[in-house]
Parts: structure tokens; sequence; C-alpha cells
């Protein structure tokens, strides 16, 4: 294979004019012909033991170009963006045959390139950090859930229903003395101010005793989302089974003991402590990160193929399609229930995937400005990070990720890297 020329025929897009040897061209002639000849019928021979030249005489010179074009394809064209030096994104691509015969093949594609963006200003970006410090009452927010988590139901016998008790009741509801259709439960759980219910139905619970029965009467917003009791009052009839409250272990040593790995109230908050510092810490410099990642998006300057975004999103549907899978959902399933279409779910992408695509051109051209080149010690650090992160071994990783795939990779990491260092960063406590 030999690329003839490279020419760039309009913004982003580059027309490849490519040649296929003689003997190349031949060859790939010939395997078609042992490939297909089993199929084809000549007058005079058995099903598949026509010579090739009979068949060509018969069914025509070309009858195997289509075949043998379409097996030296693919490398062709790989080769020749590769001799050209040009960074093909997948879309259309438009084919044109020059030339096939016993000298060789010639023909010419016309591609869609990455696009040659500028930018400037990455330097000295001016973001704000926000920086939490950790207060007591947030160490003891966290224990308090783990002490809530600990925490044990008790049933109450020796007083009336309050705010905040768990009541096991049955009822039944009725509008205009005839039941309707999901107005019925039996032994249900309901937290009294929790709100769960219609406006009113739980206040009316509070002050009565286990074993009481009594109506509830209410009436349905007019917004309730079943149209036939919007607005409508309605009688239901309770049965108060029991009511329960949540019982919470003491906030001592023993409790630490039984929990966790420490010994003391104190060694466990200051752990508690240590943990949500870090976690504040990597959530600000992800924010941080973020908010120049949008600022970097804002200074790309260039016109950027459809192609790009659109790749990118189907990208994004395939990741999400998996996602559902492992979950035991399909994408069908999943519209059908969120009542969307293919067409609103991907414009319901579009946004993040612009981002996406216009941060990667962004970092690439700042890695190239900034002539930042991977050594060997970056490489093989990232491999090792890949197959910590993958649980698999780096070797395998490897044979899954190039070199020159990895180096693409690194580079945009170290780009935003430099970006932050180079930014002018204040500091804002939250």
């Amino acid at each position: 294979m030999s690329l003839k020329s490279s020419n760039q025929v309009e913004k982003n897009r580059c027309q490849l004019e490519i040649e296929i040897a003689g003997d190349v061209f031949e060859k790939a002639l010939n395997d078609a012909y042992h490939k297909q000849s089993k199929k084809i019928m000549v007058p005079g021979f058995r099903k598949g033991k026509a010579p090739r030249a009979f068949i060509e005489k018969y069914y025509g010179d070309q009858v195997f170009y289509e075949d043998a074009i379409n097996a030296l394809y693919p490398a062709a064209l790989e080769e020749a963006v590769k001799e050209a030096s040009i960074d093909m994104i997948e879309d259309k691509i438009d084919f044109d045959l020059v030339s096939a015969g016993k000298d060789g093949l010639v023909f010419k594609v016309t591609v869609t390139t990455k696009p040659e963006i500028s930018i400037e200003n990455y330097k000295g970006i001016a973001v704000e950090k926000a920086v939490k410090t950790i207060t007591d009452d947030d160490v003891m927010e966290e224990v308090k859930k783990v002490q809530d988590r600990n925490s044990r139901m008790v049933t109450v016998e020796d007083r009336s229903a309050e705010n905040g008790d768990i009541t096991v009741i049955d009822f039944e509801g009725f509008v205009d003395g005839t039941a309707f259709e999901g107005g019925k439960g039996e032994n249900f759980s309901l937290t009294l101010g929790s709100g769960q219910f219609i406006p009113g139905f739980e206040e009316q619970i509070v002050g009565h005793q286990s074993g009481d029965e009594f109506d509830v009467t209410v009436t349905f917003p007019e917004d309730y989302q079943a149209a036939e009791l919007a607005g409508k009052e309605a009688v239901f009839k309770v049965k108060l089974h029991e009511i329960k409250v949540k019982e919470l272990p003491e906030l001592d040593d023993d409790f630490v003991k039984d929990v966790s790995d420490f010994d003391t109230l104190d060694s466990y908050k200051e752990d508690i402590r240590t943990k949500l510092t870090e976690t504040a810490e990597r959530k600000s410099k992800d924010d941080l990160e973020n908010k120049l990642i949008d600022k970097l998006v804002e200074l790309v300057e260039g016109d950027i193929p459809e192609a790009m975004f659109n790749n990118k999103i189907n990208e994004d549907l395939r990741d999400f399609a998996y996602r559902l899978q492992s979950q035991g959902l399909n994408m069908e399933t999943y519209m059908k229930y969120t009542g969307m279409d293919q067409e609103a779910m991907r414009a319901s992408m579009r946004p993040q995937a612009e981002r996406q695509v216009k941060t990667r051109l962004a970092l690439e051209k700042i890695a190239k400005l900034e002539n930042i080149v991977p050594n060997d010690d970056d490489l093989e650090e990232e491999y090792q990070t890949l197959a910590k992160n993958y649980e698999m071994e780096a070797d395998k990783i490897k044979e899954l990720i190039s070199k020159e795939e990895l180096a693409k990779d690194v580079c945009v990491k170290k780009a935003i890297d430099l970006v932050r260092d180079s930014a002018e960063i204040t500091e804002k406590a939250e």
C-alpha cells in the first residue's frame, strides 16, 4: 500500500488517495476466487470446479473485485491514516474507486478528522476553592447515623400515639360511602409526622392507643394523581394495632466496641473526623477541577465536527445500557418506565457529551502546546493504577491498551495538573 496524496477538501474532512500494488491486488482476487468458487455455477463444470479464468469470462472480469477490495480496504485505510498523520474520527467515509486491474488498485476515501482547535489563557485561571472545616457537630452527626442504624424497635403500651412513633394500622378508605381502589391496607407501618399519607391523616392518629378503632376524615388535594379522587372528602376506617418507638443504644465505649475496631468513643470520633476531612478534601479537589474544566471549555475555539458529539453520546448510551443490564433491566424497559424515547435520551446526554469532547480537545491541545510527553515511568505507573482499579494483572492491561493510547491519556492528566498548578486559587470557607 502507498499513500499517493492527502488533501483537506473541506473543514475537518480529508481526502486520501491510496494505491495498492498489482501483485497484492492479484493475491486478494485469487483469495476471493477460492472463497467464492464453491458457490458459483458455470456451464460445463461441476459446481465449485470452474477455474477462475472461466468464471471471470462467464461473469465478467470484475466478478471478484468487490470481495478483494473489501478484504484490502481496512488495513490499507489504517496504514494510510497513519502515514498521513491525521486523527480520523468515526463518521461517514466517502469511497471513490479510481482504477482497478492488473496494475493494481487505486481509490480515494474522504474521512472526517479531529479538528484543530485553539486555546489561550489557560494558565492563571482564577477560581474559588471551597474549603470545609469538619466541626464537632459534623462528627456527631455521623456518630448518630451509626447509632440510629443500631437502634431497635420497642412496643409502647402505656401511652397514646405521638408524633415520631411508628404505628401499625389497618385502614380502608371510602368516598361517599363506597370503598375506592388502592385505599386499603393491613398491618401497615406508618411513622407519624413523616408526611407519607394524605395531609391530615397522620395527625388524627395522634392521641389514640393500641386497640383503638376510629375514623379519619381527610380531603384529597386538588392535584392528587388519581383524578377520580382529587379534591374529594374521604373517610378512612382505621384500627391501631401497635405503637412502637426507636430505642437508641447509649453512646459510650461499649457501643463503640460493638460497632467498630476502636475501644473508646473519643478515638472513634477522631477516626470519623479524619475520614470526613479526607472526603471533604477529595470533594473540594473534584469541585475545583470541574470549575477549571468549565473555564477551559469556554476558552476552546474551533469548529468541532458533529460526529464527535454523536460518537460520545453513542458511547454514553452503550455504557448506560450496560449498567442497566447489570441491574436486570434493558433500555426498552427503562424508556417505557420513564416515558422517554431514544431522541429524548440523546438530547438529555448532549450537554455532557459536548463538555467531555471539548474538555478532551482542550487538554490535548494544551499538552501539545506545552510539549508534554510521558516517559516510561509515567506509563508504567498508569498501567499499575489501571491494574489496581480493574483488579487485573498489569500485563493483561498492557495487552488491552497500547502504549500509544495510554500515552494520550497520561498527557491529558498532566495537562489538567498543569492548569491546576498554574491557576489563581482563592480559598473560601464553606
